[in-house]
């Protein structure tokens, strides 16, 4: 939420989907995730696979600058439809939170 990734969806709201789970990680710090497997059935099949990693380095052979990407940040920047919105609520003792 510091980061403004969530926010909190008022308790009256309807869940379709919420299954969260909250584990330590190696660094003592706890870690909120879900089991997003109910959503396979809304997936649309990836008709865009990652390259093969030699294609890759191969095109960037010829480049003349490399930028980077904070992935901490990165994968959020993606716009979530309403209804995406609403099959990614998460539920913990704190409240319902969705992303923004």
């Amino acid at each position: 939420m510091k980061l403004g990734f969530l926010r909190k969806v008022g308790n009256n709201k309807e869940l379709e989907v919420t299954t969260p789970g909250i584990t330590t990680w190696n660094n003592n710090k706890s870690r909120m995730f879900g089991d997003l497997r109910e959503l396979n059935a809304y997936n649309i099949p990836d008709r865009y696979p990652i390259p093969r990693i030699h294609e890759s380095l191969t095109q960037l052979s010829k480049a003349r600058f490399i930028t980077s990407m904070d992935s901490l940040k990165g994968f959020h920047y993606d716009v979530l439809t309403p209804h995406a919105r609403e099959l990614l609520r998460e539920t913990a003792h704190c409240g319902t939170h969705e992303y923004c």
